[in-house]
């Protein structure tokens, strides 16, 4: 029974962001297993309400702020050509405006255009996602120095809004990421991976050369492509106290995974995440399928 966020006859309930980890492995790759219920797990919005909503617009990261099934939202910024900082996932048009441009080469003023101003500005998207966490993704085009200069911009107006706790940022770029611990180590990150050799073969000394990338990094989220939960068994097994692993997937699904107490969102408390860890083992049997 989908049930997370209905209330148990005390009054008591769970959040509507949170699931069951058997309920998402069950979801994402048709594999039921209630041994893994037994952890939490926390919902957020990949590119915004990208469900309803053309992803990453302002339209959808709105709805997602907005719909309390979402604990955090995520979404995708890199340049415009005059160094704007605009919320978009591919290097190029094509896939969802038909052009072939690329957003590094355009300015802002044409990518509005070119997109009936679908293509949102950061700040804008900021002035909306005012009530949930957010995970931000560079999207590195290669160029450290640009990555850095991209982190640094979004660092100082996070730090204008007092949303630090707020923020956490990610990319699949390990330069980045070394770059922000470095110069502002207290920043969540997150490394970004799809696929590696232990999403195919669920051989621990894989896994844990996953887990060794991410330290190199000093990356605190682990952030792999669904499919990885079919290595699930291993991940958990293996996971650093100091790191969290989040699934992600090309629709709108996120998911923080709860193993223990050391597993938070990004800017919650001990205290807090002990209490919301505490309340779920007492109620998912109720929660969970």
């Amino acid at each position: 029974m989908m049930i997370a966020g209905c209330v148990i006859g005390s009054g008591c309930a769970l959040s509507p962001s949170t699931r069951c980890l058997g309920e998402v492995m069950e979801k994402e790759i048709r594999k039921s297993d209630d041994l893994y219920s037994i952890y939490r797990c926390t919902a957020g919005a990949h590119r915004g309400d990208s469900v309803n909503y053309l992803e990453n617009t302002l339209a959808a990261l709105k709805a997602a702020n907005d719909n309390p099934k979402y604990a955090f939202v995520e979404f995708d910024v890199q340049y415009s050509a005059d160094d704007k900082i605009v919320v978009f996932h591919d290097k190029r048009l094509m896939r969802l405006f038909g052009s072939l441009r690329s957003v590094g080469d355009t300015p802002f003023a044409e990518l509005l255009e070119i997109s009936d101003g679908e293509i949102a500005a950061y700040d804008a998207v900021m002035d909306v996602v005012t009530d949930k966490k957010i995970n931000i993704e560079i999207k590195s085009q290669g160029d450290a120095d640009e990555d850095a200069a991209l982190a640094d911009a979004l660092i100082v107006d996070i730090r204008a809004r007092e949303r630090v706790d707020d923020v956490m940022i990610s990319s699949i770029s390990s330069s980045v990421l070394q770059y922000i611990k470095r110069t502002y180590p207290d920043i969540c990150t997150g490394q970004i991976f799809w696929l590696s050799a232990s999403t195919f073969l669920h051989f621990d000394v894989l896994t844990e050369m996953l887990y060794k990338e991410i330290t190199a990094t000093r990356a605190d989220y682990l952030m792999l492509h669904v499919a990885n939960l079919r290595n699930i068994e291993g991940l958990l097994k293996l996971k650093p106290p100091d790191k969290t692993i989040v699934f992600w997937d090309f629709d709108d699904a996120m998911y923080v995974v709860h193993k223990n107490f050391s597993d938070r969102l990004w800017g919650h408390s001990a205290l807090r995440t002990g209490y919301d860890h505490a309340r779920y083992r007492l109620f998912y049997p109720f929660f969970c399928p």
